[in-house]
């Protein structure tokens, strides 16, 4: 008995300096980067770009977190990125990839730590409940689009459990559209209209496989997502103390999307190549199986992002 309690004093003391330790870390980093960063963010810098992905690298090394990505990243063109969203380790793992930005309900930006850190992502923040800011926000897309930028958007409008992918939410596209010009045959960028004549819809499954080395069951995978009303503190405790943990990154078809397309049916069209590849990653078989895509398995992640 005795020693068994002083086994699981020494597992608690263990876990503790490990999270403390992981969560130093993170922060003198951040600390070391966030001037350079505030300073190329008002500028308008490559330096904004680029410091989050180093970041967030480092952020996969302290949770342990290994990618493998697979299939086609659209290449120096603007494009929307319909995703699903499990956890908030979903942005760490994209912003590790390439200088993604995120569209984020607007009650974000006023969290502790996380609005900040969204800020400094640049993410757009939308408050689903004024419809007199869709223009607003239409055309900080389309400013943001037409200098080739991704934008990331997780198209559920919430979090699931990792073993399902919900419906994508079609009017969630509805602003992207708006930053389209039915009448133009160039995008006009920062100066003119600022519209866009076409961009790509991209399909992006992410899915976590496995956890300290050992396939993950359907049981065993929402202890990994945040949903719900789980609280966020002990979430991020359980991630940083537990282990290595797979995640599989699978980029789908790009479509193209214009004025004149149908976001209803491509948005039901990206939600269901998403749902297939969760499936076939979740049976161990791998998104790019038999779908065309070239693997690429990475531990730390090497990628080149798209230009500034």
């Amino acid at each position: 008995m005795a020693d068994g309690a002083v086994m699981r004093s020494l597992s608690r003391l263990t876990r503790a300096v490990t999270i403390t330790t992981k969560t130093l870390l993170l922060v003198l980093v951040f600390c070391a980067l966030w001037p350079f960063h505030a300073v190329s963010l008002r500028r308008h810098g490559r330096l904004a770009r680029r410091l989050p992905i180093i970041f967030h690298r480092f952020a996969c090394a302290m949770i342990g977190l290994t990618i493998s990505e697979s299939g086609t990243r659209p290449r120096d063109v603007p494009a929307l990125i319909l995703s699903n969203h499990s956890s908030w380790i979903d942005i760490v793992a994209l912003s590790a990839l390439a200088p993604v930005s995120f569209v984020a309900k607007s009650e974000i930006a006023g969290w502790p730590v996380f609005g900040t850190l969204a800020r400094l992502q640049r993410s757009i923040f939308v408050d689903r409940n004024n419809r007199r800011a869709t223009g607003e926000i239409a055309q900080t897309m389309a400013r943001r689009l037409g200098r080739g930028e991704w934008i990331v958007l997780f198209a559920e409008g919430t979090t699931s459990d990792g073993n399902r992918v919900l419906p994508f939410k079609a009017p969630l596209v509805g602003a992207a559209r708006m930053a389209l010009d039915p009448g133009r045959g160039e995008a006009q960028g920062e100066g003119g209209s600022g519209l866009l004549p076409t961009l790509l819809l991209q399909p992006l499954a992410i899915t976590y496989t496995r956890r300290n080395g050992l396939p993950l069951t359907r049981r065993e995978r929402p202890d990994l997502c945040w949903y719900g009303r789980m609280d966020l503190v002990p979430h991020l405790a359980d991630i940083l103390a537990g282990g290595s943990i797979d995640v599989v990154i699978h980029w789908g078809t790009p479509r193209s999307f214009d004025a004149a397309s149908d976001r209803k049916a491509l948005t039901r069209r990206a939600w269901r190549e998403v749902r297939e590849a969760v499936s076939r990653a979740n049976r161990g078989r791998g998104s790019g199986e038999g779908d065309g895509g070239e693997g690429v398995a990475q531990k730390g992640i090497s990628a080149e992002p798209p230009r500034a």
